[in-house]
């Protein structure tokens, strides 16, 4: 199958191969060409250029892109998509004043997911993951992480990681998958840290590497959750297993939790709501992603990720959405990228580059997704007709995608 997008407005995030990051300075610039053709040959991209240069359109199934854009689809680096039931009740809690601590503390929050996981079928689980999946796909996401850790059992998070496993085999996204056993301290184990540990590390992940269930593993670095010390012991029987760290840090708390993940060689740190000039100085220099979630921020009342001082020391950052169903309930990578603008004064060169090709390189997938690049997956955004690319952030509140294309197939 070939398709030849023609008249595109604006073609996006246009680079060579070999380009795995954007740092600093560098994360302003998102390349792109005027009145350009994309031409897609079954599920990669295997060609570009202007409008004068166009190949000729026989043999071709031609879409004609007169006044919109088109950019790669969405890279969303930290998801909990699959999660059973919701905690709409804690969302009328915390707007009546209780904070996530005192939530959490009453057997709300991760404990209470938990719970609603343990409690329904694999199945059941399943259709209610694939419905969320299939929204964020229209809104653009061609490539999405998910995590488990709300089972906080071993069959419990076993359950959770065989339902991404079938959402792997069922849909054409890249899906990549996260053991989070370390979420939270379930209620049996909260004065024996150490005996849930042994859990992880003893009888889930052997089990999980044998059903080759997850790609990474995590751990919730925070106070009150998981230590540096329960948290590096973690990370170092992930390598054993050879599933490199993605660490939850700096949410509420900094404890130099970001020097252990670096230390570790985590292929990235999400969250970052907190972060300290030490923490910048680890950063600098490793191959560690930093990773904003400016929606939970947004949807919980916390501090954003504060990215202007992470790009102005050089850092690179991703965007990602945190979709799960206690402190970010939406998977919406355009509202994302819209609320790093707004409220993180990125500009939306800097958002884009966050959540196309950073977001990439922060699930492992830089050589296949995240930008425009011949040999690379066919995983595309079509704009409805915009100004310019400005239109995506600024009109925060409209749906401005026409079109989705993954794997080369209109979705």
């Amino acid at each position: 199958m070939k398709t030849l997008i023609t008249n595109i407005k604006e073609l996006l995030q246009v680079r060579e191969a070999g380009i795995a990051k954007i740092s600093g300075k560098e994360m302003a610039g998102l390349p792109l060409l005027n009145n350009a053709w994309l031409a897609i040959e079954n599920n990669l991209i295997t060609g570009y250029g202007t409008m004068e240069n166009c190949p000729d359109i026989s043999g071709y199934n031609v879409i004609d892109a007169e006044g919109k854009a088109v950019l790669p689809a969405w890279c969303d680096s930290h998801t909990h998509i699959v999660y059973a039931g919701n905690r709409v009740l804690e969302f009328v809690d915390r707007i009546n004043g209780l904070s996530y601590e005192e939530i959490f503390n009453r057997g709300g929050g991760i404990l209470n997911s938990a719970k609603k996981l343990n409690e329904t079928s694999e199945d059941d689980i399943y259709e209610q993951s694939k419905h969320r999946l299939e929204e964020v796909i229209k809104q653009g996401t061609g490539a999405v992480e998910i995590k488990s850790g709300y089972g906080l059992t071993v069959e419990g998070e076993l359950k959770m990681l065989r339902v991404i496993k079938r959402l792997k085999k069922e849909y054409p996204v890249a899906i990549k998958a996260t053991f989070l056993g370390a979420h939270a301290f379930p209620a049996e184990y909260k004065e024996n840290h150490s005996g849930y540990i042994d859990l992880i590390v003893n009888e889930m992940l052997p089990r999980i590497a044998e059903e080759k269930l997850a790609d990474y593993i995590d751990a919730f670095l925070e106070t009150g959750y998981f230590s540096i010390e329960e948290t590096e012991h973690i990370m170092e029987a992930g390598k054993k297993y050879g599933m490199p760290a993605k660490i939850h840090v700096n949410q509420f708390t900094a404890i130099n939790g970001i020097k252990a993940c670096v230390k570790h060689d985590a292929l990235s740190v999400d969250h970052l709501e907190i972060v300290t000039d030490e923490d910048i100085e680890v950063l600098k220099n490793s191959n560690t992603m930093p990773v904003a979630l400016p929606t939970c921020s947004f949807f919980i009342s916390i501090p954003y990720t504060p990215a202007r001082k992470m790009l102005e020391a050089g850092l690179p950052l991703a965007l990602a959405t945190d979709f799960n169903p206690g402190t970010t309930p939406s998977g919406n990578m355009n509202l994302v990228v819209a609320t790093a603008c707004i409220k993180m004064k990125m500009t939306p060169e800097e958002a884009i580059n966050a959540a196309t090709i950073n977001g990439a390189y922060a699930m492992g997938l830089s050589d296949t997704h995240g930008s425009i690049t011949i040999g690379k997956r066919a995983n595309l955004i079509i704009t409805k007709p915009v100004t310019s690319y400005y239109q995506l952030p600024y009109a925060f509140g409209s749906n401005l995608i026409e079109t989705v294309i993954i794997e080369g197939k209109t979705i």
